[in-house]
């Protein structure tokens, strides 16, 4: 039931209008006078005021500004027995939803409360769908406690503060996406917007398209005029991920548009200017291919304010348990089905996998363990045929004067060197980033 608070100091007057009001449905609330009215306002969930303009103890026009600061969810319709065009005016200025003349306008007041509890519904589901928005991409949804994972969310909250340029990198699937929509969410343009482009799914004329957009007619097929991404993430944050693989010819425009803030379109002549937050990822190491000029080094330092390393599930054990359940319950909700208990082999395998497609990969095996499972326990044999036939991982007994022990040792002190920082390690020891992930994997260096 919608609750409705009539402010009027004419007794008379306030119970016939409470009357008309109780016969539509709705709960109504009486105050005489504004101190009482707005105890009420704090005491009780109210959608819609009807409120007097001139009261005993002040202004309606002024209150008006008190009640919308207070409880912007509210509306307000201010009620006067003289007609005051300045008043109006002011009135709708402070966030009035109407302001009527009574007995003349006596007809519209029931019509007015009906739209302007439509506006009060609509508004609070705008809201819940902010909030759930806000609640799915904040940091407290990263699930996760080990030290790599830790240090990457505190890195992330602080840098979400400002307003400088993001490099998230790691392999695919370790959630890097996730980490940008939080950090937008978290930052000052909150509440802009986050427009994401994958930058490895299209062909560079399409992806430039995309990105600058284009003027009816810049090309064949360009039918119409198309806002680019960069226009739609003004004032907001733009999310270019796969940044790696964007051809050389784009990387100089966009090097451009972060240095001017300045753009043009495919196939116009002007100038157009978006003011963004960029935030980019990548899998690849961005030093090792500008190095190899097949990136820019000039666009590499410029996104390289901030670099945030999600590190691969691999290097995560401890979380897997956490990650699991939270999966369980996931998709065990989304089909209605009682959570799901787990065998401890289930579990083990999970734990002793290396996860190559990471994070991602372990959503859709539990997404599909859930789904095929017959009872309230999973067990191995809704596992995929790798996991489950996985040969268990043994540390090898190396002699103290192999070369192989030497190497271990010294990728072991190198990493040490580098705070487990594994791009650095692997720029450090001269070989590819694949390259090293193999032989920790080997060495069972973790």
């Amino acid at each position: 039931m919608k609750n409705i608070l009539i402010i009027d100091d004419e007794e008379k007057l306030r119970g016939l209008l409470a009357r008309i009001v109780k016969s539509e449905g709705f709960e109504v609330l009486e105050a005489a006078d504004l101190k009482s009215g707005f105890k009420k306002l704090e005491q009780n969930n109210i959608d819609v005021v009807l409120c007097d303009v001139l009261l005993s103890d002040g202004n309606g026009v002024e209150f008006l500004q008190k009640i919308k600061t207070a409880f912007p969810l509210t509306e307000v319709i201010l009620l006067t027995a003289y007609g005051k065009i300045s008043d109006g005016v002011q009135a709708m200025k402070n966030g009035a939803f109407d302001y009527i003349v009574k007995g003349d306008d006596n007809d519209k007041i029931i019509p007015l409360l009906y739209r302007a509890i439509e506006k009060v519904q609509l508004q609070k589901k705008v809201k819940q769908l902010e909030q759930r928005i806000s609640d799915k991409y904040s940091f407290d949804t990263i699930v996760g406690k080990s030290r790599g994972i830790e240090q990457a969310i505190d890195l992330a909250k602080k840098v979400a503060k400002t307003t400088s340029t993001v490099l998230l990198t790691g392999e695919t699937g370790t959630g890097k996406e996730v980490f940008a929509q939080a950090i937008h969410q978290n930052s000052q343009s909150a509440e802009k917007s986050f427009v994401a482009l994958n930058c490895s799914t299209f062909g560079k004329e399409i992806l430039e398209s995309e990105l600058f957009g284009h003027k009816q007619g810049a090309f064949t097929g360009a039918l119409k005029d198309k806002k680019g991404f960069i226009e739609e993430a003004n004032g907001g944050t733009l999310f270019l991920d796969e940044i790696g693989e964007m051809p050389l010819e784009l990387q100089a425009k966009l090097l451009r548009v972060l240095e001017t803030n300045e753009y043009i379109p495919l196939g116009d002549t002007v100038p157009k200017k978006s003011h963004f937050r960029l935030i980019t990822a990548t899998n690849r190491d961005l030093k090792q291919e500008s190095e190899a000029h097949r990136f820019r080094s000039d666009l590499y330092y410029r996104l390289n304010i901030f670099e945030i390393n999600i590190p691969p599930l691999r290097e995560r054990v401890k979380d897997i348990p956490l990650l699991t359940h939270f999966f369980v319950d996931k998709f065990s909700n989304a089909i209605n089905k009682k959570t799901l208990k787990m065998e401890d082999d289930f579990l083990q395998k999970l734990e002793t996998y290396h996860w190559p497609g990471n994070i991602r990969e372990l959503k859709n095996v539990i997404e599909r363990a859930v789904i095929l499972s017959n009872s309230d326990v999973l067990t191995l044999d809704v596992l995929p045929y790798e996991i489950q036939h996985q040969s268990d991982k043994t540390n090898k007994t190396l002699s103290a004067f192999s070369m192989q022990s030497i190497e271990k040792l010294h990728i072991q002190k190198v990493l040490n060197y580098t705070k487990g920082n594994k791009a650095e390690t692997a720029r450090l020891l001269e070989i590819g980033i694949a390259t090293l992930y193999r032989k920790l994997d080997e060495y069972n260096i973790q």
